[in-house]
This record gives C-alpha cells, sequence and structure tokens, in this order.
C-alpha cells in the first residue's frame, strides 16, 4: 500500500530560505545579504511539485479537526442533537451556549470551544488553495491531465472550506486569488453565491481529479460527495443524485458487506469493527472509503499526540464511581489485574452523548453498531480498584449506577456515566501508558454518507421508495431492519446519520445545512412547522430539532460547577470573531443576528466581482 503523507518541511517547498549576513572584514561588500537560495513562490512554482506542495498543507491542516485534545469535531457535535460539552469541573466550556458563544469570547481554546479554529484554518485552506489555483499557469506540464489533476484537487479543498464557513457562519468573505499584499477591505458575500461558484468548480474538478489516487488525496469520489452536499445546499436535488450516482453507481466504491482486514478471522468480530480499525481503512479493499486524512505511527509529518479519541469522547469512568459499600470502585492504573485502560481507554468526558444519541435513536436490537462488544455500556465496565480486593465483595462485578436504595454512586452522571461506540472511537495507543486514541487514519468521506445523502435527495423530490432503499442499504450492512418508505423523513434521516456518522460527521454543520433547505423550501418539517429565509436566526429546524432531542438543553439540566445548559435558535450560525470583523478596516464583514455587531451590517455581495 503506498500512502502519500508527505511533510512540507522534509520536501523544503515552502516557505523561504532566511538571509545570512558574514561579517568577515571592514569591506562594505561583504555587507551586502547573500542569499543561500531563492525559494520565492517565483522559483517554487515553476514546478508542479511546488503546486504539489500547497495541496499537502490542505490535506495536513484537514486532519486537525479529528485530531488531538478537545478537537474542533466535538465543538460541531455539542452544537447539536447527539451531544453536549462534558467538562462539569469548571465554567468556561461551552455549556451555557447564551453566554460563553459570542464575538468577542474565547473562541479557539482546548478549554473552551473551537468556534475560531474553524474560521482560521477555514481561510489558511482557503489561502493554500488558492496559490495553486492562481499560479496553475506557471509551471510547465507534462500534459493537459496533470495541470488539470492539481487544479481540481485545490478547487476541491477551496470548495471544501467554503462548503463548512458557509453552514458554520452563513454569509462570509468570498477569496478566490492568492493574496500577495495586505488587505483589509473584504465584504461578506451571499452564501448562495459562494455555493454555485464552488458547484462549477467541483464539476470541473469531477471531470479530472483521478478515480483511484495515492490515499490521503483528493480521489473523484470525494469530488463527487462534496459536490452533492453543495447541490443539496443549493436546493438542486435533481443534481444532487446525479453527482452520488457517479460515486455509487460510477466507480469502484461499495459498501462493505464483508469481512475484511487485520481482524477478519476473529469470529467474535464482525464488519462494523473491521471497517473502523485504523489498519483497515486505508486498505485497497476497503471500497468504502471516498476521503482520507492520514496519520501514522513514526511517519514523518504524523500528528504529535495521535486522535486522543478516547480521551475526548469516552466517560470519566475512572474517577468519581464508588461501589455500593462507598469505596473507590474504578481506577486508571494501568497493567494492574483488571486493566480497563488499555481495554476502553482512559476518557474524561469531555464530548457527552445525549440520551437520543445513546439510547432513543437506537431502534434494532440487532443493529451491531449498538451489539455488545461494539457498543459500551457503563455496566459492562467492572470495579478495578486494586485497593478493595478482599475488602470489598464488588470488586470485579460490574459497575452500577444505584444502591439498592437508589442512592447515585457517582457524583457526576454527566462527566461520568455514559454509553459510547466502542468500535469506532477505540484507537490502541502504544505511546501512553494511560491510553488516550493513538495514531490512526481517519474517514473524511465514506459511501455510507453517500447513501444517506442521495437517500436525502430522493426525500426532498418527494420519491420515498428510492430515499428507503439508499436509507436502507447502510442499515442492512448493520444487521437492522429496513425502514418502509412511508417512514422516511428527515428525522429518519438524521436518525440514520447519528447512528452511523457519530465522531465523523460535522453534524452542526449539517443540521444548519438541512435547515437552510427547510426554509428555502418551504416544505413542512416532519414536527409540522414551515420556516423562513426571512427569519431564519429566530425561526428555525436546527433549534427545533435540538430541542427536541438534546435532553441537557431542554430540560434545564446544570453542571455541579452550577452553569446550565442553554442555546437558542441564533445559534445556528456562530459569530464571526470580532477580532476579524475589527481588523478589517477597509471593509465590512457582517456579523450573524443574535450576537453584537449585526446592526453594523450591510446588504452582502450578491454577484462576484470580476
Amino acid at each position: 500500500m503506498k500512502v502519500t503523507y508527505r511533510s512540507i518541511k522534509k520536501r523544503g517547498l515552502w516557505g523561504f530560505s532566511a538571509l545570512f549576513l558574514t561579517l568577515l572584514s571592514c569591506d562594505k561588500s561583504r555587507l551586502e545579504p547573500k542569499p543561500l537560495s531563492f525559494f520565492a513562490p517565483e522559483n517554487t512554482f515553476n514546478d508542479p511539485d511546488g503546486l504539489r506542495a500547497t495541496l499537502i498543507a490542505c490535506e495536513r491542516n484537514m486532519r486537525y479537526e479529528w485530531y488531538g485534545d478537545n478537537p474542533p469535531i466535538v465543538t460541531e457535535s455539542i452544537f447539536s442533537d447527539i451531544a453536549v460539552e462534558g467538562t462539569t469541573d469548571k465554567s468556561g466550556p461551552a455549556q451555557n451556549m447564551n453566554l460563553q458563544i459570542t464575538p468577542d469570547a474565547q473562541l479557539n481554546s482546548t478549554d473552551y470551544n473551537k468556534i475560531g479554529w474553524y474560521w482560521l484554518e477555514g481561510y489558511k485552506g482557503i489561502k493554500y488553495a488558492n496559490v495553486a489555483i492562481s499560479r496553475i499557469d506557471q509551471p510547465t506540464y507534462s500534459s493537459e491531465q496533470e495541470k488539470n489533476e492539481i487544479l481540481g484537487a485545490a478547487y476541491f479543498h477551496r470548495a471544501f472550506r467554503y462548503y463548512r464557513l458557509v453552514h458554520q457562519f452563513g454569509d462570509v468573505p468570498l477569496i478566490l486569488d492568492e493574496v500577495v499584499e495586505p488587505k483589509l477591505d473584504f465584504y461578506s458575500t451571499k452564501r448562495e453565491v459562494i455555493l454555485q461558484k464552488m458547484k462549477e468548480d467541483l464539476e470541473f474538478a469531477e471531470k479530472w481529479v483521478p478515480v483511484v489516487t495515492d490515499k490521503g488525496t483528493v480521489t473523484r469520489g470525494a469530488v463527487s460527495h462534496l459536490l452533492t452536499k453543495v447541490n443539496l445546499a443549493l436546493g438542486l436535488f435533481d443534481d444532487a443524485i446525479k453527482s452520488a450516482n457517479n460515486v455509487i453507481d460510477g466507480g469502484p466504491h461499495k459498501l462493505m458487506t464483508n469481512r475484511f482486514g487485520i481482524n477478519q478471522s476473529d469470529a467474535t468480530k464482525n464488519v462494523i469493527w473491521d471497517l473502523h480499525r485504523p489498519e483497515n481503512k486505508s486498505l485497497a479493499t476497503n471500497t468504502e472509503a471516498l476521503f482520507l486524512v492520514i496519520d501514522r505511527l513514526l511517519i514523518d509529518g504524523n500528528f504529535d499526540g495521535g486522535i486522543q479519541s478516547m480521551r475526548n469522547a469516552v466517560p470519566f469512568w475512572h474517577n468519581n464511581v464508588n461501589t455500593p459499600t462507598g469505596n473507590r470502585g474504578t481506577i486508571d492504573t494501568y497493567n494492574i489485574e483488571i486493566d480497563q485502560v488499555n481495554k476502553y481507554g482512559r476518557g474524561i468526558g469531555r464530548l457527552r452523548p445525549t440520551w437520543y444519541s445513546t439510547h432513543s435513536v437506537w431502534d434494532d436490537k440487532n443493529d451491531l453498531r449498538h451489539a455488545p462488544g461494539n457498543w459500551m455500556r457503563m455496566q459492562d465496565l467492572v470495579y478495578n480498584n486494586p485497593a478493595i480486593k478482599g475488602k470489598d465483595t464488588y470488586y470485579g462485578q460490574n459497575l452500577r449506577l444505584r444502591t439498592d436504595a437508589g442512592a447515585l454512586l457517582t457524583i457526576d452522571t454527566i462527566r461520568c456515566w455514559f454509553d459510547w461506540p466502542h468500535y469506532k472511537l477505540f484507537i490502541p495507543d502504544p505511546e501512553r501508558v494511560q491510553a488516550a486514541g493513538g495514531h490512526t487514519d481517519w474517514y473524511v468521506f465514506r459511501l455510507a454518507e453517500t447513501h444517506l445523502l442521495r437517500a436525502e435527495a430522493y426525500f426532498w423530490k418527494g420519491d420515498l421508495a428510492n430515499a428507503a432503499k439508499d436509507l436502507n442499504a447502510v442499515r442492512e450492512r448493520a444487521g437492522a431492519a429496513p425502514i418502509a418508505s412511508a417512514k422516511i423523513n428527515i428525522g429518519t434521516i438524521l436518525d440514520e446519520r447519528a447512528r452511523e456518522l457519530y465522531y465523523e460527521e460535522p453534524r452542526k454543520t449539517e443540521l444548519t445545512r438541512i435547515s437552510y433547505i427547510l426554509a428555502m423550501t418551504g416544505k413542512p418539517a416532519y414536527n409540522g412547522k414551515t420556516y423562513t429565509l426571512a427569519n431564519f436566526s429566530d425561526n428555525n429546524f436546527f433549534y427545533d430539532r435540538i430541542m427536541e432531542k438534546n435532553n441537557f438543553y431542554n430540560k434545564g439540566v446544570k453542571t455541579r460547577h452550577g452553569d446550565e445548559y442553554l442555546i437558542s435558535p441564533y445559534h445556528v450560525l456562530w459569530p464571526i470573531p470580532s477580532a476579524t470583523i475589527q481588523g478589517n478596516s477597509k471593509g465590512i464583514i457582517n456579523q450573524n443576528k443574535g450576537y453584537s455587531g449585526y446592526e453594523k451590517n450591510v446588504p452582502p455581495l450578491t454577484s462576484i466581482p470580476q
């Protein structure tokens, strides 16, 4: 298997060499700077590999969304129906959104949230892509195919960032060229204009990007998958079906329905387990993978610290859980008689799933995604504290939430007691004695989501029979019974996304996209309500869905530190960081409704300036 994940530093193509002054005598000529090399843009990008280096930067930075402590994907999840921020021992994390989420708040911190990360990294990715796009005619190519492959991949990366930005922040500045000098006169462009431009670019890329290429680089399937999302966002449902067909029916990609990979001969496992093993994601035999980010132990350019999925999304099970006799029952020491740290990971419960995503969404007891071995319940863990062995009869027995009299055995059910998808979050971690989640490739797009996107497109068109076929392809692979076509609605599609794509999909982005579609079309949602764009930030499906499904925001739950879980309709769009608006002194970047600064808005641009 060939893996392409090359560090910019190793290739020496990104940046400029330093200038050194050599002072050897009083001769003035010796005071003149003598550059050792000329890695200036005019030289670096004379070669196709120079442009490819900018795409490697895009690929590298894309990875950061899922990796490290409190990665940005956690922020996407807590602004949704599937999860909340579980850090309960201090104020500051995003729990009371009305209080914590403001334009001048801390919006890019491991201790708070990563809203600002999406803004900064979104435009950083756009910057890298724009270098390749703006300089595409500079090198000499071996063929038109070579040139357009690079251009198509750059279009993909730019479109990927803009698709996310317009569903996180709404109308944002549209930058289509390399910025080569300071610029302080940006203006917001209407969301639909940006999406239409991204659609045009992706349709070009779809013709030129290779069907099969090195792992971690852009494939044609990934282009068509992203184009399907953009088509849906524009309300072009026939186009969305066509672009999804190009992935599902027109290429080498198929759902993985048979056992494969490293644990293939282990009869206690199943295809769902196989699909999410680190060793299996980039295999040539894995026909479901459309686009991945690459992270491997001991390879140049890997992410320092790995994915840490267990630290972020597994409960804080090793602390504050007592036996019914009052002793500390669990401990995170490794290499003890009952070592649960290496088996399940040392979690801190940062990403706390809702009752909806751990219980009520699961509608079939045969669903492998929720089956013992793949899915972990707190009661599957046991009391493992060596200090109580021989002193407490509960040592080695399964955990209990309450005593027989009904008293809680943990002081924090938010952070310390919830179920989780072990098959997805468990990543062996040989670098730490307390496993947090090591190095692994990760899916950005895979075919299961393409099926659910096509199901959604069919649903919007009223073709429930075909919508059911796509949705049931995903269900049946997991061993769940099919859903009748008459029961298909946007809620059942969102339910299947929650079952299939936890810790993969950007849930907030997709909820906002669907909310825009309902507001654009005026179609009634399954809750009987209709929505409009005119008052999008005041009345939207995003908020109604969260209040229906999220048992923290809709019940006034408070952390043990006293912070209440609150969210409002205007959180359908995030605040533009105030520093960005204030620093743009010669233009106007609009703020979203509900946040300070909105009163200074001007109409967004409705066309692309020449």
